[in-house]
């Protein structure tokens, strides 16, 4: 009998450690090919009550699209070139206007639009890492599904291998379609930057997918004007 209860009372111990032992959370990810893994739930800080800062947070860290149940990453992908055409666009009018008018060269147009558009780059990922560590705070999951800015900066980041000039108007489907390919892929070190912290992780990886599709495609686009232009 003195046995029986040794072996209960220690058969308890066991359950009871396995009751403290944290909580797993879901690592989820905008990448439609990547699968939810399990993190220990100390990792994710404990919820509060939102505030009007958390629900702008949660704005730009979506992008309005993020909530949306069908491939949430390739809808962020496309909010960020809509968002870089925008603009590019938008400078170079202006851009254009002011060479026209003093009677300057192309070189007065390209390098102030590579510089506008590298200043709202950086713009977009310092505002999107914080916003990407304050969702991951507030729903409680290690880099959420609906967290899609880190698509956008990522995808604006392809896009500068622009000029998109008449004869290289198939360079702007390339470039979407090879941000995605490395976002999806992860070749290294992308994978590496996910253990970064935060927000910092979630922005890294996207950036450095960016860089990929960026590098891919001038070398495209250089190929193409060499050979058959």
């Amino acid at each position: 009998m003195r046995e029986y209860r040794r072996q209960t009372a220690s058969s308890e111990k066991i359950d009871g450690n396995r009751g403290l032992a944290p909580e797993m959370k879901i690592k989820e990810s905008s990448d439609e090919l990547n699968p939810a893994v399990a993190i220990p739930a100390s990792e994710v800080t404990p919820r509060k009550q939102r505030t009007a800062g958390d629900y702008v947070a949660l704005a730009i860290a979506t992008c309005g699209v993020g909530y949306l149940p069908i491939a949430p990453g390739t809808l962020g992908s496309l909010v960020g070139a809509f968002l870089y055409f925008a603009l590019w666009g938008g400078a170079n009018r202006v851009l254009y206007t002011n060479a026209v008018t003093k009677k300057l060269s192309l070189l007065y147009i390209f390098t102030p639009q590579l510089a506008f558009m590298l200043l709202v780059i950086f713009v977009v990922t310092m505002i999107g890492i914080w916003a990407a560590s304050r969702a991951e705070r507030l729903l409680q999951r290690k880099d959420p599904s609906v967290v899609v800015i880190d698509e956008v900066a990522g995808q604006m980041i392809a896009l500068l291998s622009g000029p998109f000039w008449i004869q290289t108007w198939w360079s702007i489907l390339t470039a979407f379609l090879l941000f995605r390919v490395f976002d999806i892929w992860k070749p290294y070190p992308i994978r590496r930057l996910e253990a970064l912290e935060s927000g910092l992780a979630i922005m890294a990886d996207h950036l450095i997918a960016g860089a990929y599709a960026l590098i891919v495609n001038l070398i495209l686009i250089s190929g193409y004007l060499l050979i058959f232009q």
